[in-house]
């Protein structure tokens, strides 16, 4: 087993490997750098990076969990239903321009608004939604470069390791997040080419098939997802233009993923992990599905959070992606609930409520939202991913003529190159 580097040389590994890989920086770029306070260390190794890559100018803006649950003791109730929309169309008006990059680190305390008013917090969220809309329809579209890498925080870590001592927590959550994000070994960057390589071979693979739709199977999921016409399926770098270069958006990423036809989603389905959001644990989520929509769902736990995501908008109850992930991935075996989309969601094949991704249409990018909407796309306020594999799901293609091909048994690929 090879030494591991000292942290501050892992840190750097990562900072780097976001700046350079991540985002894809070219000579001349801006970046608007989003953190937690807590993550000043990483912020600065980042932008050093970054403006030893060339970079003009990286603006950070950071947010404080403090400040977020003095607005829940403090501010009247009609706070609960404003957001600073003019942050969000300064910052689209940025990516508008092409030359504005995004860089965010996750930190977030998953627990943060556990006990607080689900209906304040479900308005909130709302509020957010609609005021950055059009920032993040810029950022789906690839219309710049972004990507988004963690931190580890003392509470986030306690979360994850809440039996642990705080400064143990948070070295084991760096390990996993070091781990998870490759950048251990001797040539992270090459660690990242071979693994973007199996995801594409992976993509092309299922792109040749032209699936009609995925058929789920395993305890308590007998699940068909009809497929969205023209979908195509991504995973790993974006694909580079004549006007930017690729990028990786997430690390880490394990997930292949496309776009679901919003009115052919069919049958029962129940989740696999619990599904962490907004300071609560959902848990145990069952769901039928008719036409596309979710006409029966509860859950164990946080069933009441549950049914007001549920509630936010007509697109909400519908399916916004479908995506699949080997059981083997490395964040599934290493057996920990991040409490973070962006880990938990490559732990498992998974769905999500709400918006679709238009970047997984064949040029989906250039349509208007009624083009999206004929094509199966759907459309929402909010986009939340929640795990449904495991290593007892099964996943069928299902082809327009109705023959069947397996892609996934016992929740590893089947007949996929890489």
């Amino acid at each position: 087993m090879p030494d591991v580097l000292p942290f501050d040389q892992r840190l750097d590994r990562l900072a780097e490997l976001a700046v350079r890989f991540g985002l894809g920086l070219r000579k001349g770029d801006e970046i608007i750098l989003g953190a937690p306070l807590e993550a000043v260390p990483l912020v600065r190794r980042m932008t050093e990076h970054a403006y030893k890559a060339g970079a003009n100018l990286v603006t950070p803006l950071y947010t404080d969990s403090v400040d977020q649950l003095t607005r829940f003791r403090c501010a009247p109730d009609s706070s609960f239903d404003v957001a600073p929309k003019w942050l969000s169309d300064g910052m689209a008006a940025a990516y508008r321009s092409g030359k504005v990059l995004r860089l965010a680190i996750y930190g977030e305390d998953p627990t943060l608004l556990k006990g607080q008013d689900p209906g304040r917090v479900a308005r909130l969220n709302r509020a957010r939604s609609m005021a950055g809309r059009e920032m993040l329809e810029l950022l789906t579209k690839f219309t710049v470069n972004w990507c988004i890498v963690a931190y580890a925080t003392p509470a986030w870590a306690k979360a994850v390791f809440p039996a642990l001592p705080e400064d143990e927590a948070v070295a084991r959550l760096w390990d996993a997040i070091f781990a998870a994000s490759r950048v251990d070994g001797p040539d992270p960057v090459a660690n990242w080419e071979a693994h973007n390589a199996a995801l594409h071979a992976r993509t092309e693979w299922l792109n040749r098939r032209r699936f009609h739709a995925l058929h789920f199977r395993g305890p308590g999921t007998d699940l068909r997802v009809g497929l969205a016409e023209g979908h195509r399926w991504i995973g790993g770098a974006s694909m580079p233009t004549a006007d930017r270069p690729a990028c990786n958006p997430n690390i880490p990423s394990e997930e292949v993923f496309t776009t679901p036809h919003k009115d052919r989603v069919d049958g029962t389905v129940v989740s696999t992990k619990p599904l962490s959001y907004q300071g609560t644990l959902i848990e145990d989520i069952e769901v039928r599905f008719a036409a596309g929509r979710a006409v029966e769902a509860r859950a164990r736990v946080g069933n009441e959070v549950l049914q007001k995501v549920l509630e936010t908008d007509e697109g909400a109850a519908r399916l916004g992606e479908v995506a699949l992930v080997p059981h083997s991935s490395p964040i599934s075996q290493s057996g920990l609930l991040f409490q973070s989309t962006l880990f938990d969601e490559n732990a498992a094949s998974h769905i999500a409520f709400g918006q679709a991704y238009s970047v997984a249409l064949s040029n989906g990018d250039a349509m208007a939202p009624v083009e999206l909407a004929a094509r199966g796309a759907n459309s929402s306020l909010i986009h939340i991913d929640w795990m449904i594999g495991s290593g007892e799901i099964s996943v069928d293609g299902i082809a327009a003529d109705g023959t069947t091909e397996a892609v996934m048994k016992q929740g590893e690929w089947v007949g996929v190159a890489g």
